[in-house]
Order: C-alpha cells, then structure tokens, then sequence
C-alpha cells in the first residue's frame, strides 16, 4: 500500500521537512483514485498498480514541465481503466 515513505523514494525527496504536504498530496491522490471509481485495496491486498497510480497522481500534482504532465496523465488514465476493469 502506497505511503509516505515510498512516496518520497519515488520523488527522490530526502528529509522530512515536506512531510506534512506530501502526507495530504497522498491521501488527495487516494481520494482522486476514489472518485474515479477505483477502490484501495483492502488490508491484506496488496496492489503495486494501485500504488503507482498514487504516486504518479502525486507527481503529476508536482510537475512543472506541460509535456511530462501530459505523459504523468496519460500513464495514469491507462492505469485507472486497468484498476477498474481488472484487464
């Protein structure tokens, strides 16, 4: 299940002076994948796409550059219509 620590592995964020707004980037980014119909794995599941799809909802909500938005979503609405139709 994605968390803070692999979150800030996969930005490449050291220290944890950013802690509090990449704690709430990642429950938003949860929410978003809520919302768009894919539900979190429950306990005992264990879903990497899951976890990639938060992350990279995290990242897209960092990105700066227009072009590596536009990747970061299409990667991401390829990944949620995976999660939601199990294929």
């Amino acid at each position: 299940m994605a968390d803070l620590n692999l979150l800030k592995s996969y930005l490449r964020i050291d220290g944890s002076e950013d802690d509090i707004v990449l704690a709430l980037l990642l429950d938003a980014a949860k929410e978003y994948l809520r919302n768009a119909g894919v539900q979190e794995p429950s306990g005992d599941e264990d879903s990497k796409l899951y976890d990639l799809a938060v992350m990279l909802r995290v990242h897209r909500e960092r990105a700066r550059d227009e072009k590596e938005v536009e990747r970061i979503e299409k990667s991401l609405t390829s990944i949620i219509l995976q999660l939601k139709t199990g294929i």
